[in-house]
Parts: C-alpha cells; sequence; structure tokens
C-alpha cells in the first residue's frame, strides 16, 4: 500500500469517528447520563460490535466525548481570558464561558460529569474514574495561562497550579449546584465567583511585554 492510500483510508477512518462521534452527542443530548451504547449504535445505523471496534468500550466512547467537548470548552475559555478588555471583564467572561456551555447543553454536561444508576454496570464503565482526569486537565490549562500572563513572583509556578485547579473546582462545583437549583441568574453568579476571586488577583502585576490575563 503506497502512501497516498494510507492517507486516503486514514482520513476514511477519521472521517467516519467523527461521525460516530456526532451520533454518539445526538444521544448524549437527548438522554444524558443514560445514553447507551446500543442507542448509539442504533442512532449511527451500526451494530454495536462495530461501535466496540471503534472506541473499545463505553469508557473508550466517553473518553473520546470528554476530548471532543473539553477541547471546544478550553477554545472558548482561552478566547474570553485573551479579550480585548479590562481584568476583571475577562475573569467575568471566563466565568461566564464555563456556565454558559454547561447550561446550553446540561445532558451532555451530565452524561460527562454524573454516572446513572445503571452506568457502572455497563461494561464495567464508571464516570467518576473518567470525570477527575477531564477536571485535572482543565486546571493545569487554567495554571499555564495563568503563569504565561501574570507575574506573581517567586514560587509562580506552583501558586499559578494552586489558582487554577483551585479556580476549575470552584467552576465545577458552584456550576454543578447552579445547574441543579437554579437558585440565582447566571449573571448573579459569575459577578459573586468574580468578587470571590477578585482578592490577590486583582493586586497581581502583569508580565512585561506579555498579554495581561
Amino acid at each position: 500500500m503506497d502512501t497516498t492510500q494510507r492517507t486516503e483510508q486514514q482520513r476514511s477512518a477519521d472521517r467516519r469517528r467523527r461521525e460516530l462521534l456526532e451520533a454518539a452527542d445526538r444521544v448524549v443530548l437527548r438522554d444524558g447520563p443514560q445514553a447507551s451504547m446500543n442507542a448509539i449504535a442504533a442512532e449511527a445505523g451500526i451494530t454495536k460490535p462495530i461501535l466496540y471496534r471503534h472506541f473499545g468500550d463505553k469508557g473508550g466512547l466517553y473518553a473520546a466525548l470528554a476530548k471532543r467537548h473539553t477541547d471546544a470548552l478550553l477554545d472558548s475559555l482561552r478566547a474570553a481570558l485573551d479579550a480585548p478588555a479590562e481584568r476583571r471583564e475577562r475573569v467575568e467572561a471566563t466565568l461566564d464561558t464555563y456556565l454558559a456551555a454547561i447550561e446550553a447543553r446540561p445532558q451532555v454536561y451530565r452524561f460527562l460529569m454524573h454516572p446513572s444508576d445503571g452506568s457502572a454496570g455497563e461494561q464495567g464503565f464508571d464516570v467518576g474514574k473518567h470525570s477527575a482526569p477531564l477536571l485535572r486537565r482543565m486546571g493545569e490549562e487554567l495554571a499555564q495561562v495563568i503563569e504565561d500572563r501574570l507575574d506573581l513572583g517567586p514560587g509562580s509556578q506552583q501558586l499559578a497550579r494552586v489558582w487554577g485547579h483551585g479556580i476549575v473546582g470552584m467552576m465545577h462545583a458552584a456550576g454543578d449546584w447552579w445547574l441543579g437549583e437554579r437558585p440565582c441568574s447566571r449573571a448573579e453568579l459569575v459577578r459573586s465567583l468574580a468578587d470571590l476571586l477578585w482578592g490577590r488577583l486583582a493586586a497581581a502585576g502583569d508580565r512585561v511585554g506579555g498579554p495581561g490575563f
């Protein structure tokens, strides 16, 4: 097989994988944490063994969906952080971006973060085992953004990681509570969370020659 044939086969495989993930997204939007491999296979017009061939099991499919949605969310968060605005406005925009994402697709959020009653029994799937790495990845990504954009002085790398994981944990916990109870508007929650962050963050100096956080 020559290089051209291999490249075309890879493109075809990538395209088919995207189509299957889009079918999985449609089922997750409809069924949330109860989304099953049977339902996803039916939506894609294939048998479950073929779905397994692409993703291995529900854990493999979950990981692929999590990467797909986390990549998109991180791109949106970076854009909010780098927007031409005052720092407080960018912090609020970043918080709002995260909350808007989980509000727009609550079933996807619940599929990624909350196990259904029967999910652990299907192919031994355990959402909690997979969602923790997703949150860790977001924490590390935000830590890198903070370190690149703020002059935190001695121990800046460690402090940036503490802040990154702390902010992600705050957004996740507060967003989860808010999505379930809706005790206030999204704008009110954003303002309240930004107030919580606005202590030392407001006083930190921007790095010389680099974009401000």
